[in-house]
This record gives C-alpha cells, sequence and structure tokens, in this order.
C-alpha cells in the first residue's frame, strides 16, 4: 500500500466551527424637567426634595430629585443637590447617567455632569434596589445659580439622560427565509365572494347579501346571539335589515371577513370628502349596532382626521349618539376653535334642534379654553414640569432623606 493512501491523524479535517457575538450596549432615554417657581421651593429644609414625574428607560422607571437646600444639612443650604433615582423595583440595574442644568439663553453652556464621558475603568453605576440614586450632593452653589443664566423667570430646567447596560447575543443565520405576510384576509374575503356554502342571506334595501352563519357569529356578538343564542334560531335562512344601506352593509361585510376596511372610494363612486365622511358616519353607526368595536374605532379615527366646518356638527351628534367620547372630544374643542364659522353652517342648526345639551357643552368647552391635544409623548423623550404657588407643587417630601423612595406626601397643582 502506498504512503499516500494513508491519512495522517493529526491532519484530520473539522468544519464543525460555530460561532457567536455578545454585544453590550446602552438603551438610552432622556427626560427634561422644568420647576417654575424655583424661589418658593427655598426654605423647604436639607433632605426635601422635589420630584419630577417617573419615565421609562431601558424597562425601568426613574425619577430627578431635585434639592433646593442641599441633601446634607452640614452643607448649611449653601448647594443645590440633584439625583436621579431608580423608581421600580430592580436587581443590580447597571447604567450611565447624565445629568444637566441647562442654559436658558440659547449659548448652550450648559452646566454638564456626565457618567456617560467618563473613563469607565470602574464600570457603569450600580444601582441595587428602589430607591437608590446617583448624583451630586454640592450640584451648584445656590448663590450662584440665583445669579446666573440657568435661572430665568423663576424657572429652572434640568435634563437627564439614563443608558441602561444591556447584553444580547448574537448569532449568524446560515439560512434566512422570508415569511410571507398573512393571507388569511384574502382567503376569507374570497369565500364570500365566491358564495362556496353560504347558509344566510341578508336583504338590505334592493339588494342581497349571502354570507356564513359561523364566521358572522365569531365576529360580531350580535350575530351570534341572532343565530345562536337562547333565543336565536340557527335554522333561519334569511334576514332583512333595517335602516342600513346596502353599500354600508357591504363594506361591514367586506371587512367582517377580511379584517380591514376595503376601498370606500371604489365602493360609493366619488372622491369628496364630504362624501367620504357620510360613508363613514353610517358605517360607525352599523359597527356599534353589529357590535364590532375595532371597526367603530376605526371610524372614529378617520372621522376625527376628516372634521371640517362642514361636518363637524353632524359627527358631533353621532359621536354623542354612539359614545364615542375621544370623538366627541375632538369635535367640541374643534367647533370651539372655529366657533364662527360652525355656527354659521347648516349642520349647526340640526345640532340646536336635536341635541341641544351639546350645544351647553359647546360653550363650555370655549369657556374653559382647552387646546386640541397634541400627539402624545414618547418615554424615550419625555418631560415634566412643576408650578410653584404659595405652596411649592408636586413637593415630595421625604421624611428621611436616606429612603428618598419611603412614605410621601404629594401636591400637584395642574
Amino acid at each position: 500500500m502506498a504512503n499516500s493512501d494513508l491519512k495522517d491523524p493529526k491532519r484530520v479535517e473539522n468544519t464543525d466551527v460555530s460561532v457567536s457575538k455578545s454585544i453590550i450596549e446602552t438603551v438610552n432615554g432622556s427626560h427634561h424637567f422644568e420647576i417654575k417657581g424655583y424661589s418658593l421651593s427655598k426654605g423647604m429644609g436639607p433632605g426635601k426634595y422635589i420630584s419630577s414625574d417617573t419615565f421609562t428607560v431601558g424597562g425601568y422607571d426613574w425619577a430627578i430629585y431635585f434639592y433646593p437646600d442641599g441633601k446634607n444639612p452640614e452643607d448649611n443650604s449653601l448647594y443645590v443637590s440633584v439625583f436621579i433615582a431608580l423608581a421600580s423595583e430592580g436587581t443590580d440595574v447597571r447604567a450611565l447617567f447624565e445629568l444637566t442644568l441647562v442654559d436658558q439663553t440659547g449659548k448652550q453652556e450648559d452646566k454638564v455632569h456626565s457618567h456617560f464621558a467618563r473613563n469607565l475603568d470602574s464600570g457603569p453605576y450600580t444601582l441595587k434596589y428602589k430607591g437608590s440614586m446617583w448624583g451630586y450632593k454640592r450640584f451648584f452653589r445656590r448663590n450662584l445659580l440665583e445669579t446666573s443664566d440657568f435661572l430665568n423667570n423663576d424657572c429652572l430646567k434640568l435634563r437627564c439622560t439614563v443608558g441602561v447596560v444591556k447584553n444580547r447575543m448574537e448569532r449568524p443565520k446560515q439560512y434566512r427565509v422570508a415569511s410571507p405576510p398573512s393571507d388569511m384576509g384574502e382567503h376569507f374575503k374570497d369565500l364570500l365572494e365566491s358564495g362556496n356554502r353560504c347558509d344566510i342571506v341578508f336583504n338590505v334595501g334592493d339588494e342581497s347579501f349571502k354570507a356564513h352563519k359561523l364566521i358572522l357569529a365569531a365576529r360580531s356578538p350580535v350575530f351570534r346571539a341572532q343565530f345562536f343564542g337562547l333565543v336565536g334560531d340557527s335554522n333561519m335562512d334569511s334576514v332583512t335589515i333595517e335602516d342600513v344601506e346596502p353599500s354600508i352593509f357591504k363594506v361591514m361585510l367586506l371587512y367582517i371577513y377580511s379584517d380591514c376596511l376595503p376601498d370606500l372610494c371604489e365602493i360609493s363612486g366619488s372622491n369628496s370628502s364630504s362624501s367620504m365622511a357620510f360613508m363613514v358616519q353610517h358605517l360607525l353607526a352599523a359597527a356599534d349596532r353589529f357590535g364590532l368595536d375595532r371597526l367603530k374605532v376605526i371610524c372614529e379615527s378617520k372621522l376625527c382626521d376628516e372634521i371640517t366646518v362642514e361636518t363637524v356638527a353632524t359627527t358631533l351628534s353621532l359621536a354623542e349618539q354612539h359614545r364615542c367620547v375621544q370623538l366627541k372630544s375632538a369635535c367640541l374643542k374643534f367647533a370651539a376653535a372655529n366657533l364662527n364659522a360652525v355656527m354659521h353652517s347648516d349642520g349647526y342648526k340640526y345640532l340646536e334642534q336635536s341635541c341641544p345639551s351639546l350645544i351647553s357643552e359647546l360653550l363650555q368647552t370655549v369657556a374653559s379654553g382647552d387646546e386640541i391635544p397634541g400627539v402624545a409623548q414618547s418615554k424615550k423623550r419625555s418631560s415634566s414640569s412643576i408650578l410653584g404657588l404659595n405652596v411649592p407643587a408636586d413637593v415630595v417630601l421625604g421624611s428621611d432623606p436616606a429612603n428618598p423612595m419611603g412614605r410621601r406626601l404629594r401636591r400637584r397643582f395642574i
């Protein structure tokens, strides 16, 4: 046998090599905290603090604590103290922190104490329990603060950034197969349009629609009770629907089967916003009638986006009739902001006759001066503020400075 036919045991190939990667990174979030009426907070005493609203970063709740007279009695109220505290239960939460006193002149000469920029030889700061804190007992000398550009109109602005340390494992994907989007709705829609195995016919106006009792019962509590309830009749094969337009019932059926709205312009044959609003108004009424809660909210959202001087009165009446609280609030605030034009619309006359109580609510909205609500704040960049009155607002009185998360007395003025 030739030597070339023998395998060298030291050179046996091994291709079983696997790879993984541990990635340690921070999940960052910031909170902006305003203290309005700073001068009224002085004299609380050392160890007494004002807290921000809680905010969430990295799955944990946090709060900023501002001590107007300092945290330690031995400093004799010469300094203000600022701390960031863990406000939720946690075990060994490792994080980086940055506390900033904002320069209100716009020169961006902020006073910054940052853990992010430090040499991290000792690693990130570790908080082990609810109430543990990181910050500065002598954050700023008080007499210098009160003559600085950081205090403007008796208001201080603080910003806190938290970076929670997270660890995730990353493994290479040798093979990848893209997952197709769900097509269940399309299949059920095809079933409806094919008419296969339909067992109920709806007579709506001069049109008729075939459907399946089991699917309708699964989606609507009203149909479930009608077909399979204690007083229902599972053997019925036709139902007459009153007070619903055929086009509206068709849209509702398509939604029940596909879980999404069809093209309303295509069904109505019109592109005008007023005709769309009219159609959605009737669809909302049908959704409420047949217990389709998600469809009802979808209609509320669409109507809220399409509020105009011409439609606001009828939409407001509809919202009141069908208990659409958010839509009603949006209509009242829009009408209050455009009161003169709305009062000269045909819908307003209808509103006066059909729902006089709404006129009273509209006037109350005008008197209150409420603004149309904006976009909800993100927890990643949140904010809170305190208005100082004769008693400092939202002041949290810590009876034990060493345990700031203990029992608290909160006064809030909005």
